[in-house]
């Protein structure tokens, strides 16, 4: 790691790109937009740091020393839901899928222009964040310290598991995620279950959502693909 700066700012980046010249032309992108920025140049210490660390936004090479940004993506869907963009030389189709099923919440093929790489950071945290910060009362409210959640304003008695669930589907609001992505999500210990899991825990928590007062279901079934949440 090159260098860690504090965060003055509601988002902070990591930006992890083995080519110093580029991370530095991106770190300085980023940073004129008004981001703080902790540059890494190899994949060994990145998830254990994003788990210590709680970033705004991931900005992954897929090509790294150490490990490799694949790895990285997969290590860090097990644990959390940051927002992450991958960035690539391999522009071939299944690379891009690859990529996107691990998780990853966009897909930059290189060489880019850094002000692009901005611009799409910055629309992703808007999407993420202006949906993830919304107050109780006006939708779902997420207390993760606490693992409480509040849906329209009224308390949801979830389990770990339907927390995280509700907490990974609701990070990203319209997007599929699959039955493999959300076992990442809600299985911190990496066990071993079958991906129907998926569909006992989805149902449990329709049934608490629909028995609240405000009674509503954000859940939606993407046949043969997932789940999405959906914002009214």
């Amino acid at each position: 790691m090159d260098r860690n700066s504090e965060s003055t700012t509601p988002h902070h980046v990591l930006l992890v790109e083995d080519e110093a010249g580029l991370a530095e032309l991106l770190e300085r992108a980023l940073r004129d937009d008004g981001y703080a920025v902790t540059v890494m140049h190899d994949g060994s210490e990145a998830s254990d740091w994003v788990r210590r660390n709680d970033p705004s936004l991931v900005l992954l090479d897929l090509i790294l020393p150490g490990k490799d940004g694949l790895t990285v993506c997969r290590e860090i869907r097990a644990f959390s839901t940051v927002p992450l963009i991958m960035t690539t030389a391999k522009v071939e189709e299944i690379d891009r899928l690859i990529g996107l099923e691990l998780g990853a919440d966009d897909y930059i093929c290189k060489p880019f222009n850094p002000r692009e790489v901005v611009a799409r950071v910055r629309a992703l945290l808007r999407r993420s964040f202006d949906w993830r910060e919304s107050p109780q009362g006006t939708g779902l409210s997420l207390d993760e310290e606490r693992f409480e959640a509040y849906w329209n304003g009224e308390a949801l008695a979830l389990t770990p598991v339907e927390f995280r669930l509700l907490k990974a589907l609701s990070h990203r609001p319209g997007r599929v995620l699959s039955r493999a992505q959300l076992l990442n999500a809600i299985y911190v210990d990496h066990r071993v279950v079958s991906d129907r899991t998926v569909d006992s825990h989805i149902k449990n928590l329709r049934r608490k959502l629909l028995a609240s007062p405000v009674a509503a279901d954000p859940i939606e079934a993407v046949y043969g693909m997932g789940y999405k949440f959906v914002i009214e």
